[in-house]
């Protein structure tokens, strides 16, 4: 599917939407913390925590949760593996679940998928480089794409 016939044949889901509104929300520096960070831990058991610990499902839950959706309610990247039902190919407005950079076991990382290249997935989610924001990925990362 090309990238234009992908994005024009199908409508955002709620949570995309209510994504792409918190654009730009980025991690404080030492000694502040963003309050509205505090608030996308609140969905997961990282509620009382700052800015400063890996927020990018914390993010992902606040979202689904503004759109009436449940979502996993941890911290863990990897806990979106098994959320709703597994995608045979993305699809606009998926969550995609990641390998972390560091390839541990346990770790990750999850957004909403976007479009997809020859060498990228395009997600967009929080904590990409340390702020709510569309990001490239390599495709050989991607460990599942997951539809409610």
């Amino acid at each position: 599917m090309s990238e234009s016939s992908q994005e024009a044949n199908l409508e955002a889901p709620a949570w995309l939407s209510v994504a792409l509104q918190e654009q730009g929300i980025r991690r404080y520096g030492v000694g502040q913390s963003n309050p509205r960070i505090a608030e996308y831990n609140n969905c997961t058991q990282l509620a009382g925590y700052d800015d400063k610990i890996s927020w990018c499902s914390s993010f992902l839950n606040w979202c689904m949760k503004q759109s009436g959706v449940r979502g996993t309610g941890s911290a863990l990247a990897r806990s979106w593996l098994t959320w709703g039902q597994p995608l045979d190919q993305p699809r606009y407005g998926c969550v995609a679940v990641l390998t972390a950079d560091d390839a541990v076991d346990w770790k990750g990382h999850v957004g909403i998928f976007l479009r997809i290249d020859a060498d990228n997935v395009y997600l967009f989610g929080g904590n990409q480089l340390e702020e709510v924001r569309e990001l490239a990925y390599s495709r050989d990362r991607v460990l599942s794409y997951r539809w409610p």
